[in-house]
């Protein structure tokens, strides 16, 4: 353990077996554990702020779980695992209001095909992860009479833009360019425009583009200019940078949402029932720079062509840009956006299971998890909280956890490191365990 949390933290650099305060290895990973979950619940909860969506109960627990971390408040190791699990509640509770916040403000998504390729003109690239100033930076360039002379892109996590009518209905919304913030140095360098970052998963400039980036937003970089709602200098920027040639690319297709995949379930189930959809795989999360990525390419290349594929957030640009057909027209592979559209796949998840009259734990459904930071550590406690047993997360599990922790996790939850694609493939086709009576609360 590491806490230097308090003036009592022992010389030079704090208390690393067991605290002056009287806890644990076991209590400082339950306390880190907790607050990493608590970061990715902010996020979300920023981004539903920021467009006038609140909710007490969310604000009350990050106040509440985070003064629990403080010295000398709570030495209960169950406590606090409780805590863990209620803050998958709260999860839930802040990607739904987040939904909600998103739908009102931009229109219910569409599935859309987005081209990689560029149109002619001038351009701007906007990463991270939040919709509200894309929205205002669109709308500006059409105050502005720009529509025709800039065409603006999404990157990484943004890829989903496109699929809210209110965004879409803006001509100078044109593609997508690049993948995942794991590239973005290389890819930013290769696009002659301006950069806009406007929330996490954004990096220092390298020389190549660092006169052209700003962010805005939550988003902030040394050295860098950082707009507040007005994008003037970023959009006068662009007109100074070098033309886009018109260039043909590859399309990807998103915008997936419980309510454009809820009418499609009673096919589904005849289609699960026909043995015509043999299982459903949830392969999402971060993307991050380890060769052990590719584990998720060759999982998804090695999936039956019985079954379906749900997706959301940054790692699957490893593996959206195949053509993966359809079974009967239900889409083998589904985009669900973002990381926090894991919520339109648990809501399509749960009315799966209320109709097969089945637990969750008893569907065709296997869940393969990458993580990177917090948000997708909190998106796993969801689950948990949930009762979900036999998750795959990878590549490597998250170092906060101390063995002890993590045996309690594995003990529970059936908690699975990634490890080779066939074997596990194999391993999800027998289906699920059920879980137990009362899950999900961990016994003491």
């Amino acid at each position: 353990m590491l806490c230097d949390q308090c003036a009592m933290s022992l010389p030079p650099r704090g208390c690393t077996s067991y605290g002056v305060c009287g806890k644990d290895a076991d209590l400082q990973s339950l306390q880190e554990a907790l607050i990493y979950g608590l970061k990715g619940i902010s996020a979300y909860y920023y981004h539903a702020r920021s467009l006038g969506y609140d909710d007490p109960e969310i604000s009350y627990f990050l106040a509440s779980a985070l003064y629990k971390t403080l010295t000398n408040v709570d030495f209960s190791k169950e406590n606090f695992i409780k805590m863990i699990l209620e803050a998958g509640r709260i999860h839930i509770k802040t990607m739904e209001l987040l939904d909600k916040a998103y739908v009102e403000t931009f229109g219910a998504p569409q599935v859309v095909e987005v081209p990689t390729g560029t149109e002619e003109g001038h351009g701007i690239l906007v990463t991270g992860h939040s919709y509200k100033p894309l929205y205002e930076l669109l709308k500006q360039i059409r105050e502005m009479g720009l529509e025709d002379e800039i065409k603006v892109y999404t990157h990484s996590e943004m890829l989903p833009a496109h699929s809210y009518p209110k965004l879409k209905a803006f001509p100078s919304l044109y593609g997508n360019w690049g993948g995942s913030w794991v590239y973005q140095k290389r890819e930013f360098a290769q696009f002659p425009g301006v950069i806009i970052g406007t929330s996490n998963c954004v990096q220092q400039p390298t020389p190549a583009y660092a006169n052209r980036i700003f962010t805005t937003d939550i988003a902030g970089l040394e050295g860098v200019p950082h707009l507040e709602g007005d994008f003037t200098p970023a959009i006068k920027r662009a007109l100074e940078t070098p033309r886009l040639e018109k260039k043909e690319g590859g399309k990807l297709v998103t915008g997936f949402h419980h309510t454009n995949v809820l009418p499609l379930l009673d096919k589904v189930i005849d289609l699960i029932n026909e043995g015509k959809i043999r299982h459903v795989f949830v392969v999402g999360g971060c993307d991050l720079p380890n060769p052990k990525m590719s584990y998720y390419k060759r999982f998804t290349e090695l999936v039956p062509k019985d079954s379906i594929i749900l997706s959301a957030a940054c790692a699957k640009f490893h593996y959206n840009n195949r053509n993966y057909g359809t079974i009967e027209g239900i889409p083998r592979f589904m985009d669900f956006g973002q990381c926090n559209n894991v919520y339109s796949i648990l809501v399509i998840a749960s009315e799966l299971a209320k109709r097969l009259g089945k637990d969750l734990n008893n569907l065709p459904v296997s869940i393969v998890l990458s993580w990177m930071e917090q948000k997708a550590v909190a998106i796993l406690y969801s689950l948990l909280y949930l009762g979900i047993r036999g998750i795959y997360i990878g590549p490597v599990l998250p170092k906060f956890f101390t063995p002890n922790v993590l045996e309690k996790l594995v003990k529970e939850f059936d908690l699975r490191l990634v490890g080779d694609p066939e074997k596990d493939l194999h391993e999800m086709l027998k289906k699920g365990s059920s879980v137990d009576e009362g899950s999900p609360v961990f016994t003491s």
